[in-house]
């Protein structure tokens, strides 16, 4: 069955590596991959955007609107803005901890994600928000993030991507070093 994932954040949260993780663990079972990420001004806290699509005869990388089966969104602003892309009874994914906007910082504006948390909880079906600050405090690192999230979206079982296939295809990107908290980090955010 062909899938359409959408990974979106902010530069610096690991969007672009848990796009590559999902795409590695598709190839891996012999499935067509495309992706593409829409960057921006990513190293200064902009937009990122992942597009992935696994399975059979994908012909274009780029996601059309009302078709992703999952966004993960490691923002959750950025989750609410991509909801476009989004299909009728689709899952979202969502990290409860906010980053502020290059724009609300420069205005001296508030921004805490918690109005966005609650706009999807009301208008989405499927959505899952996922306690990331909590868990990469257990983990010791905001870096696992990106992981937590993925873990998230297996148990949710609307990837279609095992843990087992998902860990082989983090592990095979990573310094050995960084194996055993990026594994405890995966098993987190699938026990939620």
């Amino acid at each position: 069955m062909n899938m359409n994932y959408l990974l979106c954040g902010v530069g610096g949260q690991g969007t672009v590596l848990a796009a590559k993780v999902l795409a590695a663990a598709a190839i891996a079972r012999g499935e067509d991959v495309k992706t593409t990420e829409t960057i921006g001004m990513a190293q200064r806290g902009g937009s990122v955007t992942s597009y992935v699509r696994t399975g059979f005869n994908i012909h274009s990388p780029i996601i059309p609107l009302g078709t992703a089966d999952v966004i993960i969104g490691f923002e959750p602003g950025e989750a609410v803005r991509n909801l476009s892309y989004l299909k009728e009874g689709g899952t979202v994914i969502v990290s409860s901890k906010s980053v502020m906007p290059v724009t609300a910082a420069l205005t001296d504006s508030t921004y805490n994600g918690d109005e966005m948390v609650d706009y999807l909880r009301k208008n989405i079906k499927n959505v899952i928000v996922v306690d990331t600050e909590k868990l990469c405090g257990i983990c010791g690192s905001d870096k696992v993030m990106n992981v937590i999230l993925l873990g998230a979206a297996i148990s949710s079982g609307a990837v279609e991507i095992s843990y087992e296939e998902t860990k082989t295809a983090l592990l095979s990107r990573l310094k050995p070093k960084l194996h055993e908290m990026n594994i405890k980090a995966l098993e987190l955010g699938m026990k939620g």
